[in-house]
Formats: C-alpha cells, sequence, structure tokens
C-alpha cells in the first residue's frame, strides 16, 4: 500500500496542467487588462483626432452658422470608433488665450479667498453670477478663443473590471482651442455684479 502512494507523489504527469490552473487566472486579468488600457488610449487618440478636426472648421468664418455640423460630424466620428458612446460637447468663448481656465476677477475685501459678502466681481461672461471659468457659452464673437471640449463615456469593452473591482464605464475627454477669425470688433464690453 505504502509503494503505491509514494509512486502517486513521486508522479509528476499532469504538473502543468495544474500549474496552468494557477497561473492562467492571473494571465487572463492582465491580458484582458492590457487590451482594456488599449483601446482606451486608441479610443482617446480617436476622439483627439476629431476635435482637432472640428476646431480647424470653426475656426472659418461662417463657422457661427455650422455649429450643429460640426457637433455632429464629431459625433458620428466618434461613434465609429466607440458604438454605443455618450457624446457631450461644451464650448466656452473667452477674450483671449490667457483667459482659458481663469477665474472672473474680484475684489476679496475680506482676504478669505471666496467671493462672498457681496463683493464686487467682474461678470465676464455676462451670466449674473460669479464663476470659477470666466468663459461663455457658445463659440463667442470674432477674434474670441474658444476652449471645444468633448466628453465620451461608453461600456467596457472586455469583462475583467468587474474581477479587479474597476467601473462598468470608461470616460474620455478630449480638448482643442481655437482663436475665430477677425472678421469683425471683439465685443469688450463686462459688467459687475456683487458675490452672495
Amino acid at each position: 500500500m505504502t509503494r503505491p502512494m509514494a509512486n502517486i507523489w513521486r508522479d509528476e504527469e499532469g504538473a502543468t496542467l495544474v500549474e496552468f490552473a494557477f497561473v492562467a487566472p492571473v494571465f487572463l486579468v492582465m491580458l484582458l487588462g492590457i487590451f482594456d488600457a488599449a483601446y482606451t488610449e486608441y479610443s482617446a487618440v480617436m476622439v483627439n483626432g476629431a476635435m482637432q478636426k472640428a476646431g480647424r472648421d470653426m475656426t472659418l468664418e461662417n463657422a457661427g452658422g455650422n455649429q450643429a455640423t460640426l457637433d455632429a460630424m464629431v459625433e458620428r466620428r466618434v461613434q465609429q470608433v466607440v458604438p454605443g458612446s455618450t457624446v457631450t460637447l461644451s464650448k466656452l468663448s473667452h477674450f483671449d488665450f490667457d483667459d482659458i481656465g481663469e477665474a472672473e476677477d474680484f475684489t476679496d475685501e475680506d482676504s478669505d479667498g471666496i467671493c462672498n459678502n457681496n463683493e464686487v466681481f467682474v461678470d465676464d461672461n455676462g451670466n449674473g453670477q460669479w464663476d470659477a471659468d470666466k468663459g461663455k457659452s457658445g463659440i463667442g464673437g470674432a477674434r474670441d478663443a474658444v476652449l471645444y471640449t468633448a466628453t465620451v463615456t461608453y461600456p467596457r469593452m472586455f469583462p475583467m473590471h468587474k474581477l479587479i473591482g474597476l467601473p462598468d464605464t470608461v470616460t474620455v475627454s478630449a480638448s482643442t482651442v481655437l482663436r475665430n477669425q477677425p472678421f469683425d470688433n471683439q465685443d469688450r464690453t463686462t459688467a459687475t455684479g456683487n458675490c452672495t
């Protein structure tokens, strides 16, 4: 009885199958993770390319009337690469490139760094309230610098996300900055308001 048991313990046939059973799940998760990361990068590059093309088209003199067409073109290009995705587009116009991402100026009377307590602010975007970004919604007018952003959300292509706790969807974003053609005088009017 002891001799057959000793033979079983020394028998190495099938060891590769057992070792593969331990390694395979980790290998498959890594492989699918690489595919998922590569697809995410590919979709980000394609969204960026669509934004660059739209940005060049928007600088033309007649772009104001073609916004819906340009938006549809970006969405169509993204849908070709990432079917079933949700595309959100935003356009913020600024007086100059330096204004992009800048907050509206205000007089900080209490030196707390927050626009509050009826402090006066410059309402650059004309919406009647202080904003952390002074950009106006839309493509603006002549010579304005426009930040055009596409945010794309889509379900993950590979099912490994549940195994390692990643969300069900991927979100990629791409932006382009452009300046409108100088076919008119730039609007420099601003108003002031009071912070609440």
